[in-house]
């Protein structure tokens, strides 16, 4: 594609909706900054991420998405290499997450993310197996080889992603609702197998959630990470301290760990209040919005999972970050997409985005009416192109 199609084709809205969270969530991190006296280190950290992470975006989206159709399952092996890798590399925290390289770390399970939604995309494209309740088995399969490597590390939060992006792909893929339900029964139907699995430390953030303190009464342990975000985000009133005036009164309020990741949006609710977080919530209302609204417009089928993958990525990460901040979900540890701090996350989601990108900018050939139906009889190849290389 010429540069001016291109440029006219792109949908520039989801350019400036993830510049515009990016940029809000520069505003976080130095208010996290300020309030740790770390002099903008993490700040400068994050810019220097964020000048690699959006012209990657930009040029992910000038390339034919398609051309990533053949090497999917190669990308999801190479991201589940990586997955194993991390238990070569020393612990941190207790956790086999990174991949260090000198200075710089890399957390592979934010790539798998993505790795995830290409290989499901190919899988689904062109099969119907999955129309029937044995045939759901294979991308489950998919999902579950990825979800038991995160959990070993362990990551619960970023493992518990990708079973709503499978169900939320499978949906728009056209598996039946009630083969899904049944599936979703039988998950429920072996929770208490996987609760005897998971570690004193995870069952102690559910626990958490269920028996929640009363107002003024300080926590122990296991329940400090939630109160400690609910007093933050209470001192932002409704213009927060950025308008309001900073909340001296009451200061070690102000102090609370991970900030800076899981718990960015309690930091935005500080500075900027209700009104912040209002606009937050609106932003990534519209950034999942236009992407749903770019996989309904697609006809190529590749094309229109991956759209319909990273609308579902980017909604459940959101609701399960906020949810956790505000004592609605358990805190999992699972940070914000584009706004939180980390570099290996806001690499990720823009290579994400990158794709949605660029499958909005090529909404590919009309198979038929049901872009998952043969045409005449007859099944196209499989990655096929259009015939005029857009």
């Amino acid at each position: 594609m010429k540069p001016a199609a291109w440029a006219r084709r792109l949908p520039w809205s989801i350019v400036l909706l993830a510049t515009a969270l990016v940029a809000l969530g520069w505003l976080a991190i130095a208010r996290y900054d300020e309030l740790a006296g770390h002099s903008s280190r993490w700040l400068r950290q994050q810019v220097l991420w964020s000048a690699l992470a959006l012209p990657a975006m930009l040029a992910i989206s000038a390339a034919n998405y398609r051309v990533l159709c053949r090497y999917s399952f190669a990308v999801y092996a190479a991201a589940l290499g990586l997955l194993v890798a991390v238990y070569f590399f020393p612990a941190v925290n207790a956790a086999h997450r990174w991949i260090r390289l000198g200075p710089v770390g890399i957390q592979p399970s934010e790539f798998a993310k993505v790795a995830f939604v290409l290989v499901l995309a190919k899988y689904l494209m062109y099969r119907d197996n999955y129309r029937r309740l044995p045939g759901l088995m294979g991308p489950l399969g998919l999902a579950l080889l990825p979800v038991v490597l995160i959990l070993r590390e362990p990551d619960l939060g970023t493992a518990a992603v990708f079973l709503p992006v499978l169900f939320a792909m499978l949906f728009v893929a056209g598996a039946r609702r009630r083969d899904l339900v049944a599936v979703l029964l039988a998950g429920l139907a072996v929770c208490p197998l996987l609760w005897n699995q998971m570690s004193r430390e995870q069952k102690s953030r559910v626990t958490a959630l269920l028996d929640q303190p009363a107002a003024g009464e300080e926590p122990g342990d296991d329940a400090y990470h939630l109160y400690r975000a609910k007093q933050m985000r209470a001192l932002g009133g409704i213009w927060g301290s950025a308008l309001g005036g900073t909340a001296d009164g009451d200061p070690p309020s102000l102090r609370l760990p991970y900030a800076r990741n899981d718990f960015i949006a309690c930091v935005v609710g500080e500075r900027f209040g209700l009104v912040g977080l209002a606009v937050l919530l609106g932003a990534f209302g519209l950034l999942v919005h236009r992407a749903a609204g770019i996989a309904a417009a697609t006809r190529e089928p590749f094309g229109r999972l991956v759209a319909a993958g990273v609308a579902a990525l980017l909604a459940v990460e959101f609701v399960v970050n906020v949810g956790m901040t505000v004592g609605l979900l358990p805190v999992t540890g699972l940070s914000l997409p584009l706004v939180s701090y980390g570099g290996s996350g806001l690499l990720a989601h823009a290579i994400a985005l990158g794709l949605l990108l660029s499958v909005g900018a090529r909404p590919g050939y009309e198979v038929t009416a049901e872009p998952f139906r043969y045409a005449a009889g007859k099944r196209l190849s499989d990655c096929a192109t259009h015939p005029s290389g857009r």
